[in-house]
């Protein structure tokens, strides 16, 4: 066997025995055998489940499981080790979250091993626990890499090549042999994949995957903030293969297996950049006096056939990125852009949902499957907000009508317990070379809430299509739902104390007095200077909405049943939904839970990751937009506080800064958790969350995405 595949194998196993290990180690009672182990860890590979069993096999024989009765297993090894993902701050020290424990375990800098921050490492408890009862741990082993490659600058020293990493998280340098620097000069933005760390004293081995440009550099800052989070740069040219191949036609057999809305009025309402459009309108009134409203969302699954590369890299994605200067598809442009969104002037291939409604907003029939149509005109959210503001222009009669029903269905939303968050997202006018010239805030107005209530509309009916039990005793069919669970208590009792400083005041007794509470929060702070950072931390004391096949209904929108259908050109689940709405319409069976609870999973961690690249790329595009402003003095509001500084929200233009408590002049600050403040020490002064200051910016670092601001 090749020495490369022998390793690939030592890899495999060893990363498969810490699953079995942690798995019996959560569930310590558990007496399963192996086709059941296999199930928990959803391993339905044929090699996997061979490997399964030597690693069996191993840990018998390493006294870590005992087989008390034929073919059945128990742990019976140490519990003092356990897993968790482990987080770096800039000091070196780290922390490890781990089930049960009501603090993390702190991991001093000397026991983290070989762990980066982000990975999945197995630890054992150390005794000492000083430090006001700090727990404290050592890390035994890392079971999984959060990511294999890192944006990082190539230097030299003593004439050998590193690349220090981008993330202040990583405190160790790659070395790079000079045959793996790919052209790469000194002092350039690289990319690097680490490849091996055999020996803790010396700097890891990587190699140089992408070279990105110099420090500063728009492109390759952003192509950075990619690489960071582990999206891809390009995609694989047999994706590309298989895109070039897709034919464009619409063939008259396949128009006759659908419904056809051609000759029905359709548009699409989408921001003025936009290039994919994946939904549209269409409008028609009946004989009856009700009027017919379609949304139909592009056929992407027509064309990303299961199987194919083109398929795997979707799913791999799972979603678009979008940072303030461009936006990284799920799907190559020759389909997000072209053959799947619905341009106008052309036929396209769709899935749709459509209601006949009558002007109270009352559903009286809905139909859903695949259809034909031909977008009849492309709006602007502004041009569509222009024409319901003067009752004048291109089909206003049918968008006012529209209008007038998402209305009543965002009344009726609201009333029935969805929370009616509208947080102001700080967006950048750019100059032809992809710099900040000014900042501006997107409101949601009409023509934002039309939209939105007619895919809210449709994500819920697929969902009830799918979900909805016609008898007790009936079994639902495996669906892809969108979930969102009731709010920490301990988030909301420590949200109710910080908005009193405020003057208001909530009930949290019951979900409904949850959703009414913050309803009229979010009415009564509308204008107010604090409205921001209490519509912020009323978002943070929610829970994160996210993807799976067990439905718990969305909280936050008061839905037993919702799906997320609407985006399949920049988010999987929709292509899953789809998928299996269209074989469940056609008789198909259930699919299996496990398979689809996996991408569902994956899916909710890339979404996360695509979140937080966006707040970085918004993070680069404040810093470098304050450039300008150094020296400057600004009013702002606290918004967060640590142990090492606070942060202040600039109040002119939403960018953020940090006012580190060593610059904090005539007095020593500490940090006091409990009230999320900052107190000095001698002269007892207090800086809390919500708190007006004024401060000065001291500097603008594009290198570390910072902005430093001092108190005045």
């Amino acid at each position: 066997m090749p020495k490369q595949t022998q390793k690939k194998l030592a890899k495999q196993v060893k990363k498969l025995e810490g699953r079995v290990s942690h798995y019996f180690k959560e569930n310590p009672k558990s007496l399963i055998n192996q086709k059941q182990l296999a199930a928990r860890l959803e391993i339905d590979d044929a090699v996997e489940r061979q490997l399964l069993a030597a690693v069996i096999e191993s840990l018998i024989k390493q006294g870590l499981l005992d087989e008390p009765h034929a073919g059945k297993f128990i742990w019976k090894g140490p519990l003092d080790e356990m897993q968790g993902i482990i987080s770096f701050n800039r000091s070196g020290n780290a922390f490890v979250e781990i089930a049960g424990f009501s603090k993390d375990v702190m991991i001093p800098e000397q026991f983290t091993g070989k762990a980066l921050d982000g990975d999945l490492v197995s630890i054992r408890l150390l005794n000492s626990r000083k430090d006001s009862g700090r727990v404290k741990g050592k890390v035994i082993d890392v079971i999984e890499r959060a990511r294999e490659t890192f944006p990082a600058i190539i230097f030299k020293n003593e004439g050998r090549f590193y690349a220090l990493p981008d993330n202040q998280k990583i405190s160790i340098d790659f070395y790079i042999p000079n045959d793996k620097l790919n052209g790469a000069k000194e002092g350039e933005k690289v990319v690097v994949k680490l490849v091996e760390w055999e020996n803790m004293r010396l700097s890891p081995v990587a190699h140089v995957t992408d070279v990105l440009g110099m420090p500063g550099d728009m492109k390759a800052e952003g192509d950075a903030i990619l690489a960071q989070f582990g999206f891809p740069l390009r995609f694989p040219s047999e994706v590309e293969k298989e895109c070039e191949a897709i034919s464009h036609e619409i063939t008259n057999e396949e128009i006759a297996k659908r419904k056809d809305f051609r000759k029905t009025l359709t548009f699409t309402i989408d921001p003025a950049d936009a290039k994919d459009f994946d939904d549209a309108i269409s409008f028609k009134t009946l004989d009856n006096g009700h009027v017919e409203i379609g949304v139909h969302i592009a056929d992407v699954t027509h064309y990303v056939r299961e199987g194919t590369a083109l398929e795997k890299e979707a799913q791999n994605r799972a979603t678009s990125v979008y940072l303030v200067d461009r936006v990284i598809p799920m799907l190559p442009e020759i389909l997000s852009n072209q053959l799947c969104s619905l341009r106008p002037k052309e036929e396209k291939l769709t899935f749709s949902g459509v209601f006949e409604m009558d002007d109270k907003a009352k559903i009286h029939d809905t139909w859903i499957g695949k259809t034909v149509i031909y977008s009849d005109h492309r709006f602007a959210y502004e041009d569509v907000q222009e024409i319901l503001e003067k009752q004048d222009g291109q089909y206003e009669p049918e968008l006012t009508t529209i209008n007038n029903i998402a209305k009543i269905l965002r009344a009726n939303r609201l009333k029935s317990g969805s929370i009616a968050f509208e947080k102001t997202e700080v967006k950048f006018n750019l100059s032809e070379d992809k710099k900040p010239i000014d900042v501006f805030f997107k409101v949601q107005k009409d023509a934002h809430k039309l939209i939105e209530e007619f895919m809210l509309l449709a994500n819920k009916a697929v969902a009830l299509k799918v979900g909805k039990k016609e008898k007790t005793g009936d079994h639902a069919k495996t669906f892809v739902y969108r979930i969102h669970d009731l709010p920490d208590p301990t988030k909301l009792k420590d949200f109710s104390d910080f908005i009193k400083r405020f003057g208001h005041r909530v009930d949290f007794n019951t979900p409904q007095n949850i959703t009414n509470s913050i309803n009229d929060l979010l009415t009564k702070i509308k204008g107010k200077p604090e409205q921001n950072i209490i519509e912020m931390l009323a978002i943070r004391s929610m829970a994160k909405a996210e993807y799976s096949p067990n439905n718990i209904g969305h909280f936050g929108l008061a839905f037993p049943f919702y799906s997320h259908f609407t985006s399949p050109i920049r988010r999987y689940p929709d292509m899953m939904a789809h998928r299996m709405l269209f074989s469940y319409l056609n008789g198909g069976a259930s699919e299996k839970i496990d398979a689809v609870d996996k991408l569902c999973k994956h899916s909710s961690l890339m979404e996360r990751k695509a979140s937080e690249a966006e707040r970085e790329s918004t993070k680069l595009y404040q810093v470098i937009y304050m450039q300008d402003s150094v020296g400057k003095v600004f009013d702002g509001i606290v918004s967060g506080v640590t142990e090492w500084g606070m942060f202040v929200e600039i109040e002119s233009n939403k960018c953020e800064g940090l006012v580190r408590l060593r610059d904090i002049d005539g007095d020593y600050f500490i940090f006091d958790q409990k009230n999320m403040s900052i107190v000095g020490q001698r002269t007892r002064k207090a800086y809390a969350l919500g708190d007006k200051i004024r401060i000065k910016v001291e500097a603008a670092d594009v290198e570390n995405r910072r902005i430093d601001l001092k108190l005045v």
